[in-house]
C-alpha cells in the first residue's frame, strides 16, 4: 500500500519542524527522506509511526487515513515496523525470540526462518552482544519485517555499521525490501545511500520539500542549485550581474561563457563541475592554496580574496606561486536564478 503525507506541519514548541509537506511512497517502493539534520525528516517519520501526534494534515495508507490531527493510533496500532540507527534489539534475549517478539506465538516457529532470509541462518541461539553491527541490524530488518507490516520504516539503518560494510549491507537490503515487496521509507543524511537504496528520493530543507522524484530526475533536472551540488556533484558559484557579464568571487565571467539563457535575477548561483573549470594566471587573480596530482590531471583548490574556495581538475600546469582567475566551460554551466 501507498503511504501518503498530506499537508503535514508540525512545531515544536515555537520551532516550526515541518511546512505544509506532501508527497506520496509509492506501494512497493524504497523512498528515501534525505536533508541535514534538523530538516524535519525524522519528526516525518515518527508521526508516520505513532511516536508524534499529528497536529496538521493527515497521513493516509491505501487511500485511507492512518492518522489526523483527531485520530492518532498509538504505534502497535498501526501496520508498521520500525528499524532503528541501533536496532534495538532487546540484550537479553536471543535473536529467535527478537525475531519472535512481534508474531503470534503459533508462529513463532518463522524466527528462524526470517534470521535465513537475512544472512543469519544458523545463528537464533546467539544474543545481541555476539553479534557485529552489521549482523544486529540484519536481526532488526528481520524483526521489523517478520509481522508482514504494510508499511516498513527506516531511521539511519546504517548509520553504526562499519563504513566498509555499510554499502554491503544496504544492497542486501534493497534486495530483500524490494523482493518483499515492501513500502519502506528510509531517512538518512547520506547522498550516496539515497542513491544506493532509493527508488525516489525526497529532498529536505528547512521543514519542506525541495524536490521529489527518482535519482536519474534529481541527477539531470536539479530543482534547485543545492540539489544539482548534492546529486551531481558540482559546486555552487554565486555571481551577480553586470552589464559585461557576472560579477563571481572568481572574477568576471562573462555571459558568453556561460552558455544559454540566464534567469532572469540580479543574484544567480551557478552549478560548476570541478573537471569543466579552467585556471587561467591573472594577477589579480586567486591564491592557490593546494596542489594534488591526481595521475593525468591535478586538483587545484583556489581561494578567492573573500575566502571563497573553489576547486578544479586540470590537466594543465599550475603553479602554486601564481595567482589565477578561473573560466567555466560554457556547456558545464546550469544557472539558478535566487529569490
Amino acid at each position: 500500500m501507498s503511504l501518503e503525507f498530506r499537508h503535514i506541519a508540525h512545531a515544536y514548541g515555537p520551532v516550526r519542524a515541518l511546512e505544509d509537506v506532501s508527497f506520496v511512497a509509492p506501494a512497493g517502493e524504497i523512498t528515501c527522506l534525505l536533508g541535514a539534520s534538523g530538516c524535519g525528516k525524522s519528526t516525518l517519520l515518527g508521526l508516520a509511526a505513532g511516536l508524534l501526534p499529528v497536529q496538521q494534515g493527515a497521513i493516509m495508507l491505501g487511500g485511507e487515513v492512518l492518522a489526523d490531527a483527531r485520530r492518532s493510533p498509538p504505534p502497535e496500532a498501526r501496520p508498521v515496523g520500525l528499524v532503528f540507527q541501533d536496532g534495538a534489539l532487546f540484550p537479553h534475549m536471543t535473536l529467535a525470540a527478537n525475531v519472535a517478539f512481534g508474531l503470534p506465538r503459533a508462529r513463532a516457529g518463522e524466527a528462524d526462518a526470517w534470521l535465513a532470509r537475512v544472512g543469519l541462518a544458523g545463528m537464533g541461539a546467539r544474543y545481541p552482544h555476539e553479534l557485529s553491527g552489521g549482523q544486529q541490524q540484519r536481526a532488526a530488518l528481520a524483526r521489523a519485517m517478520a509481522p508482514g507490516p504494510q508499511v516498513l520504516l527506516m531511521d539511519e539503518p546504517f548509520a553504526s555499521v562499519d563504513i566498509v560494510l555499510r554499502r554491503a549491507l544496504r544492497r542486501e537490503c534493497r534486495i530483500l525490501l524490494r523482493e518483499a515487496g515492501s513500502t519502506v521509507v528510509l531517512v538518512t543524511h547520506d547522498p550516496a545511500e539515497a542513491l544506493d537504496i532509493g527508488d525516489r528520493i525526497a529532498v529536505m530543507e528547512a521543514g519542506r520539500i525541495v524536490q521529489f522524484g527518482t535519482p536519474q530526475d534529481l541527477h539531470e533536472a536539479p530543482a534547485t542549485a543545492a540539489v544539482g551540488a548534492i546529486f551531481g556533484g558540482a559546486q555552487v558559484i554565486a555571481g551577480r550581474r553586470r552589464e559585461e557579464g557576472l560579477d563571481t568571487a572568481f572574477g568576471l565571467w562573462p555571459l558568453a561563457a556561460l552558455g544559454g539563457d540566464l534567469p532572469e535575477a540580479e543574484v544567480l548561483d551557478l552549478l560548476v563541475q570541478a573537471d569543466r573549470l579552467v585556471p587561467v594566471p591573472d594577477p589579480r587573480g586567486c591564491r592557490v592554496r593546494d596542489v594534488h596530482p591526481l595521475g593525468a590531471r591535478v586538483r587545484v583548490l583556489l581561494e578567492s580574496a573573500d575566502g571563497t574556495a573553489i576547486t578544479c581538475e586540470t590537466a594543465l600546469p599550475v603553479d602554486p606561486q601564481k595567482a589565477y582567475a578561473v573560466l567555466p566551460d560554457p556547456a558545464s554551466v546550469r544557472a539558478f536564478g535566487r529569490h
